[in-house]
């Protein structure tokens, strides 16, 4: 019934891949907010980004106000594989490229937000897609989620690393309106900030659909869906027991080494589909080039 509201999936790599390949520049005029040496950098290009990117969005959507703004005013519905590629293009422009670039960018993502208004049908309140409110937990849900995914299945960032990406992203948060005194700057703090919303949190009936969608969309090629059942498998199982347990989901099977080691290889196999789309393989190779030099320096 979930996948009759909504197209199918086809082309999910491939539109992600060309999105990703037109936010990364060729021959930028600086580094970008972030640059090459940056925690930021390291985890936009580890193997558990897929992982990271699923649970931002269940965690995003528990949010009734966040969620019914996509669900009322997006083309989510007509086509979930173009909005996800609309994501990746940003993230990836914010990420990797050129000041005034990717404040452009994030212009046009205010300038969308200010039109983004209405009630949600569920509690009854109005929300507004500027409430810098709304904007800080659909960040927070991010930089949680891809702490989360690469401690589990990607590169473990050590403590200081950990508050260092924090601190880095708070940037990204300022660019599409948070005020900075609001935004988390160290991994302490962005727990406790997810810890204080929890209680406007609820599972609404287009949080349900959406991410049901998402956990298993129609029309993925057979064996890219096979290795997606791993991602969604991963993504549930590194979100907090209290998420789970509002989307309904039972516990998840155990993360044993075995485990683990399934999953990065699925990764992997998503990683070299991905880097066979065109474009994406010159693009990371800029990407890695430049971190080595960083390194180096």
């Amino acid at each position: 019934m979930t996948a009759d509201l909504y197209a199918a999936a086809a082309g999910l790599i491939e539109r992600s891949a060309a999105a990703y390949v037109s936010g990364v520049p060729q021959d930028g005029a600086d580094d970008g907010f972030f640059g090459p040496a940056s925690v930021t950098w390291q985890v936009s290009t580890d193997l558990a980004s897929p992982v990271a990117g699923l649970r931002s969005l269940l965690m995003q959507a528990l949010h009734p106000l966040a969620m019914a703004g996509v669900d009322q005013h997006s083309g989510w519905r007509r086509d979930p594989v173009g909005r996800l590629a609309a994501t990746s293009a940003y993230v990836a422009t914010i990420t990797f490229g050129e000041r005034a670039v990717a404040t452009a960018a994030a212009a046009r993502v205010q300038r969308i937000h200010d039109h983004v208004r209405g009630v949600d049908a569920v509690t009854g309140l109005p929300y507004a897609a500027a409430d810098p409110a709304l904007l800080l937990w659909v960040h927070a849900a991010l930089v949680q989620s891809s702490l989360a995914a690469g401690r589990a299945f990607g590169t473990m960032l050590s403590d200081e690393d950990s508050d260092r990406y924090v601190a880095e992203m708070m940037v990204a948060a300022e660019l599409v309106g948070v005020p900075r005194p609001l935004v988390p700057a160290s991994a302490a703090d962005l727990e406790r900030y997810v810890e204080s919303v929890r209680p406007e949190l609820r599972c609404t009936p287009a949080a349900r659909q959406s991410m049901a969608y998402l956990l298993d969309p129609p029309g993925l090629d057979g064996d890219i869906a096979e290795f997606w059942r791993d991602v969604r498998d991963a993504a549930i199982a590194v979100l907090p027991a209290w998420a789970r347990e509002m989307y309904g989901y039972g516990a998840p099977q155990p993360l044993t080494p075995g485990r683990r080691t399934e999953i990065r290889q699925s990764l992997g196999v998503l990683d070299a589909l991905f880097l066979s789309e065109p474009g994406v393989l010159e693009a990371r190779r800029r990407i890695t080039l430049r971190m080595r030099t960083a390194r180096l320096s």
